[in-house]
């Protein structure tokens, strides 16, 4: 028997869900263990911003900006962590920013 699955907010989406030079707030982290604790280590808090930089050419890793830093996430990695759109949009050169 597979367990019910759960209705997701229509405002909300995953990193994979987004497109180049969008913007988005963190609202969680699904998952479990090592996984989530390397994100929340590498600054992926709720709350946080991230902006999209780019996709590989097959779509995969995913380039992203977070707290000024560049990480790249697997879209497998990216689907587990969901997001708002981002209400305050900054320009480039301030995502960039290390604070």
């Amino acid at each position: 028997m597979q367990p019910a699955k759960q209705k997701e907010n229509p405002l909300s989406f995953t990193l994979r869900d987004l497109r180049e030079g969008d913007r988005a707030d963190i609202k969680s982290i699904r998952g479990e263990g090592a996984f989530k604790r390397r994100l929340l280590e590498m600054g992926f808090m709720p709350g946080t911003t991230v902006l999209i930089k780019k996709y590989a050419p097959l779509r995969d890793p995913i380039e992203l900006v977070i707290k000024g830093y560049h990480v790249s996430l697997r879209r497998q990695e990216a689907q587990q962590v969901l997001v708002r759109r981002s209400s305050i949009q900054t320009p480039d050169n301030e995502t960039d920013k290390k604070s």
